[in-house]
């Protein structure tokens, strides 16, 4: 009976110390922040930046995967400590959610097949189909985007964002909507398929880590940012961007107030 009772004493920041495992949720289909590699395995942004966290606070991650419509409501139930993602910062999910120091810039773009010269700026998918997440910002973006054109844009929702780009590469649809970061790593890989059509469009927006707001998780929420903020101050955060982005983000050390 012992047990029990210590854990329903301790805090979440204790109990993952106790166990020496933080749980962390996120889907795998949201290259290059988590992806499944040549060998069949988890690999991406967040699985080394969560590699970093781990070691600031000593203990192991376990990785809960599942489909990203899934992810936050399983937060909720509390099958997992915290959600990787990351998540676009948007109004009503800083409402709901607590997010963590942002790790990348989110702001919305267009990538099209690479010989597709009909769309040459974010404007030209007027009266076109247009895919991206489901139950995503991305896809909210894109919807009132789209209410600005002259032609109706159609959109298509995907359960993840490697079902659109599949759709992309087939001719099904003539363009996906991501965020830069994301069809900037998508188009590296496959140059010969496909091209990002800059400048990106829409709220400026960052991704950041999300957690409940529930009293009990705050002091492991706490701790997690302070590794954050730590991996970017010491210039790990930094080289983890260049590997995986092409590029480093300047991210603001606390989650910022969405414009959107």
């Amino acid at each position: 009976m012992t047990t029990p009772i210590l854990a329903q004493a301790q805090d979440a920041l204790a109990r993952v110390k106790t166990e020496g495992v933080l749980k962390v949720g996120t889907e795998t289909a949201f290259a290059p922040f988590d992806f499944i590699d040549a060998t069949g395995e988890h690999a991406g942004f967040n699985v080394d930046a969560f590699a970093e966290v781990g070691k600031e606070l000593g203990v192991k991650i376990k990785w809960v995967e599942l489909p990203w419509d899934g992810v936050l409501p399983a937060l909720e139930a509390g099958q997992f400590n915290m959600v990787a993602g990351p998540a676009t910062i948007t109004k009503a999910r800083m409402e709901r959610y607590r997010f963590l120091s942002p790790v990348a810039e989110a702001t919305v773009a267009i990538l099209r097949r690479a010989k597709d010269d009909t769309i040459k700026t974010p404007q030209d998918i007027a009266g076109k189909t247009v895919g991206a997440g489901k139950a995503t910002a991305q896809l909210a973006q894109l919807k009132t985007f789209g209410a600005t054109l002259p032609k109706p844009v159609e959109t298509r929702e995907y359960p993840g964002f490697n079902e659109a780009y599949a759709d992309l590469a087939a001719g099904r649809i003539a363009a996906v909507a991501n965020s830069l970061p994301n069809i900037a790593y998508v188009a590296s890989k496959q140059p010969a398929v496909f091209a990002v059509v800059k400048p990106p469009f829409g709220q400026k927006s960052y991704f950041g880590y999300i957690g409940t707001k529930k009293p009990d998780d705050q002091p492991l929420l706490d701790a997690v940012q302070a590794a954050l903020v730590k991996i970017k101050t010491d210039g790990r955060m930094k080289k983890l961007q260049e590997k995986w982005f092409g590029t480093a983000f300047d991210t603001p050390d606390v989650a910022p107030e969405p414009s959107f």
